[in-house]
């Protein structure tokens, strides 16, 4: 079979997707080529291994078989301009690598390390010992952590905050649907204790797809529920909070922090290195990092080899692994 790749990322992990290029295939690796080159070399191709599709990469494969993105979201896949026959796939593996980043910045926000070390390169020296006023931070033990969506990633996050003696609970479209074993939860409910969730819990964390459903799922009257001390941990997308909301609760201690991995908009689309409109970057209760969360070698390693294995069954005719869109 004929294979384009188009994501640069994954163009580093050539040995795992090609099996140390001994898997039978013709590999085409274009990562960062113009789009008018890949709509050329589509037109033969059988396979496609991307982030992203336009329309009219879409409607030039006409032989094309499997689009296998490289990670989990596929809203940047025009599936609707594929043909009818092309099964679309993704993949995951980013979950652990996300739970730490969400325990290292909730640790950072709780521990206020950020300031202690601003302060400590400006030559202030921040700490009760010398200065009983300052105030203390908290451990994560005995706190709550509520999850905003049950998937992959939300399910490590319970995992890694419970190990740290964390309550944790959680609201999902399927409350009563089955659970892992090893997840502690002390309560799952249906989306619309959300309300209860935010109330309830000392660090909120998002981890629910971007829909119509979704956007704007966290606005003002949601963060007015919050405690005032409490964590917004956002490495979902960054729709899913009202922007100008979520800065006026910030600047205004509403809330006591947010760590965000997800943010407005995105180098790619041209919109600028910065993601956001108001100043973010102003305030010293947010831990701002640029949607890294899961990129580690073992993510991106693992995805690789879960690629190639559907790309095998593809050609021996096996069921594939996570279709989110059969071909017919």
């Amino acid at each position: 079979m004929r294979i384009v790749l188009t994501d640069p990322i994954l163009a580093r992990f050539t040995d795992e997707l090609s099996r140390g290029g001994t898997d039978g295939h013709d590999w085409e690796f274009l990562a960062d080529r113009p789009d008018i080159e890949i709509v050329r070399r589509l037109r033969t191709a059988d396979v496609l291994v991307a982030s992203r599709m336009t329309a009219p990469m879409a409607e030039a494969a006409a032989g094309l078989r499997l689009v296998h993105v490289t990670g989990a979201g596929y809203d940047r896949i025009a599936i609707d301009a594929l043909a009818p026959g092309v099964t679309v796939c993704n993949t995951y593996h980013h979950g652990p690598s996300i739970a730490e980043h969400v325990v290292m910045t909730a640790l950072m926000l709780s521990r206020r390390a950020l300031r202690a070390d601003r302060l400590l390169r400006e030559g202030t020296w921040e700490s009760v010992a010398v200065d009983p006023g300052v105030t203390l931070g908290g451990t994560l033990a005995g706190r709550t952590v509520g999850v905003v969506g049950l998937g992959e990633i939300g399910g490590h996050v319970v995992r890694a905050m419970t190990a740290l003696g964390m309550r944790a609970r959680a609201v999902r479209r399927t409350p009563d649907g089955p659970l892992p074993e090893d997840l502690r939860l002390d309560r799952v409910d249906g989306e619309d204790r959300l309300d209860e969730l935010l109330a309830g819990s000392d660090i909120v964390v998002l981890t629910v797809p971007l829909s119509s459903a979704t956007t704007g799922l966290i606005g003002a009257a949601q963060l007015a529920r919050m405690r005032p001390d409490a964590l917004l941990i956002n490495v979902a997308r960054g729709p899913l909070v009202d922007e100008n909301a979520l800065f006026d609760a910030l600047a205004g201690h509403r809330i006591g922090g947010a760590g965000l991995d997800v943010w407005w908009t995105h180098p790619k689309d041209g919109a600028g290195a910065r993601g956001y409109t108001r100043p973010f970057h102003d305030l010293d209760n947010v831990v701002m990092t640029p949607h890294h969360s899961g990129h580690t070698r073992e993510t991106f390693a693992d995805r690789a080899l879960e690629i190639a294995g559907n790309i095998g069954r593809l050609a021996v005719g096996e069921r594939l692994t996570h279709v989110v869109r059969a071909g017919r």
